[in-house]
């Protein structure tokens, strides 16, 4: 084992955008299990929008990470060293670990990862918080039923491309709103949607009259701002308006946007919810296993952005998620 563990901690709270020099990185010994816990090495980091609102320190459904603090994030390890019951050198856990090429930890939290069954950046996608979300909040929070009509932003990224894919195994029409000829295409060629928007090529407004004539039953919104608005514009009688993220507003230095046609929920009887994947975690394991079966039937089309680098490319790779670069599960893979 290496005699240093490097780490990506936070060390100023960033005004709009994130800059390399609000990261500190930092290397210091590698420790050792004490009682009852694991060591293990890093071997994939997932990367995902909500890190952004984990920076500001300002309530949420998470505190924010603390200044000096490593920073937050799901990865995947392999034990190398154990004094707890529960874990074995060479097996692989999931868990929010943080950004650094070593840890130590109680299990708290953590979960195996059965890599005979998918690569270990699956459990951070497809089986991970990606997975749950598109899951929970398509069926639960989205009341989804057979042959609706549904509409998703960010549709090319980790949680859209699985909401649209569990929708299209549900029965359902399903259209995406992304941005770029290239992932607009992958999603009507390989993931099965029936219309994609570019909303960088498009007046999304236009587009949705277009493709949803009837309008929408549910509404998977990952983007916010002007999309939303959009969107509410098009909304089928009792329609459901699912509030998962907003990422168009994360690097903001102003107000955020909020929407100005909400007035449509009125008219349509509609409702429009939040929701966080965490209030789930008793069921996490009914939605792996449905996610699973789709996967194995090919309903569902894993789609990861895998960046192979160290623990220092983290910074610049989390940025690619707001520079609209990822198609599909960002990650960083530790080489």
């Amino acid at each position: 084992m290496s005699a240093t563990n490097r780490q990506i901690r936070l060390a100023a709270r960033p005004v709009g955008e994130v800059r390399p020099e609000d990261w500190e990185h930092r290397s210091v010994p590698v420790e050792q299990p004490g009682p009852g816990q694991f060591a293990g090495r890093t071997l994939v980091i997932s990367l995902d929008p909500a890190m952004r609102g984990w920076l500001d320190d300002r309530p949420s459904y998470l505190p924010p990470v603390g200044l000096g603090e490593v920073m937050r994030a799901g990865s995947v390890v392999e034990v190398t060293a154990s004094n707890h019951p529960d874990y074995r050198p060479g097996d692989h856990v999931v868990g929010t670990f943080g950004v650094q090429e070593y840890v130590v930890s109680d299990g708290k939290g953590a979960m195996k990862a059965d890599t005979s069954l998918a690569p270990p950046s699956t459990y951070l996608g497809a089986l991970g918080m990606p997975g749950m979300t598109a899951y929970f909040g398509l069926l639960d929070v989205g009341a989804l039923e057979d042959g609706e009509t549904v509409v998703v932003s960010g549709a090319a990224g980790a949680v859209g491309s699985l909401v649209g894919q569990i929708a299209k195994a549900k029965g359902c029409r399903v259209v995406g709103i992304a941005g770029g000829p290239e992932k607009c295409a992958l999603l009507t060629g390989e993931l099965g949607f029936d219309a994609a928007i570019d909303y960088r090529a498009e007046d999304v407004r236009k587009a949705l009259r277009r493709e949803v004539p009837d309008g929408i039953d549910v509404y998977f919104d990952n983007v916010g701002g002007d999309i939303l608005d959009a969107a509410l514009t098009r909304l089928a009688m009792h329609a459901r308006v699912v509030i998962c993220g907003a990422i168009s507003q994360y690097n903001n230095s102003t107000p955020v946007q909020g929407p100005s046609h909400y007035l449509t929920l009125l008219v349509r009887r509609a409702r429009m919810e939040g929701f966080v994947v965490f209030d789930y975690a008793e069921r996490y394991a009914e939605a792996a296993r449905a996610i699973m079966s789709w996967i194995q039937d090919g309903r569902i089309k894993v789609k990861e952005h895998v960046v192979k680098g160290t623990v220092d490319d983290f910074p610049d790779t989390l940025q690619m998620l707001f520079r609209g670069e990822n198609i599909g599960k960002l990650v960083l893979e530790l080489t």
